[in-house]
């Protein structure tokens, strides 16, 4: 039975690539879903003030936000990055803040052209994407005796009508339409796009490194190697299907 309290853990959600299926770029033909899982204690002891640090050292105030995409093409506040050393040297202590950190990564991978192909009336690959995130956020919360209280789930804002599809979405899954009909004790809180918030960062960070290692498996991908450590994975140590789950 669900209580009225709140979890010891706190989850953020972000995503990297287009979910629509109309028009599929060759470039990116897929979409992830990155859930990073935090005990409220490491959260707020660990992520939020190193990530304050960080920024406090690289641009004077804490007010800037990272966005994957506007680092990698070194655009707004991060046009310093240019310079290669210090693109370097920015990156590597980023990634050393996400490797000393913790938290539990589970990623939802929809490969769309395969996806399109096999179904007549596709499903939105964002809401397919979220119910594989919330059954296996669910198993991870059970194993560490976490699913008697609420947990809430952090999400970015992405427009009013999205958004109230996305939140019935939501409320389906968690009522039981999940591959095993079970009710899941989360609540989904919307964060506006301009919110400061260190986990919706992060998890804007490894979204799309999660992509480039199953669309493109042999390239270099130093933040890969640095979250493959961070994966749900079974007692057998697999994450194939349980932090990581790719579809179809």
């Amino acid at each position: 039975m669900i209580d009225r309290g709140h979890s010891d853990y706190i989850v953020f959600v972000d995503e990297s690539g287009d979910h629509g299926l109309r028009s599929i770029s060759t470039d990116y033909p897929i979409f992830v879903l990155a859930f990073c899982i935090f005990r409220k204690s490491d959260y707020i002891e660990q992520l939020v003030p190193t990530l304050q640090r960080f920024k406090f050292e690289h641009f004077g105030h804490d007010q800037v936000i990272l966005h994957e995409t506007d680092i990698r093409k070194d655009r707004g506040a991060f046009s310093f990055l240019k310079s290669r050393e210090r693109k370097e040297e920015f990156l590597g202590k980023l990634s050393r803040i996400v490797s000393d950190t913790n938290f539990t990564l589970i990623a939802s991978v929809i490969r769309k052209e395969a996806y399109r192909r096999r179904y007549t009336n596709p499903d939105n690959p964002y809401h397919v994407a979220l119910e594989f995130g919330l059954e296996r956020l669910f198993y991870f919360l059970r194993s560490q005796n976490a699913v008697t209280a609420r947990t809430h789930v952090v999400v970015e804002q992405r427009g009013r009508q999205e958004d109230r599809e996305l939140e019935l979405e939501f409320r389906r899954v968690c009522d039981g339409g999940n591959y095993h009909g079970d009710q899941l004790p989360f609540e989904i809180i919307f964060a506006d796009k301009k919110s400061n918030s260190a986990g919706l960062q992060l998890a804007d960070l490894v979204a799309r490194p999660v992509g480039i290692s199953v669309l493109r498996p042999g390239q270099p991908n130093r933040a890969y190697d640095v979250l493959s450590l961070k994966f749900y994975s079974n007692s057998a140590g697999s994450r194939d299907g349980w932090g990581l789950k790719c579809f179809p």
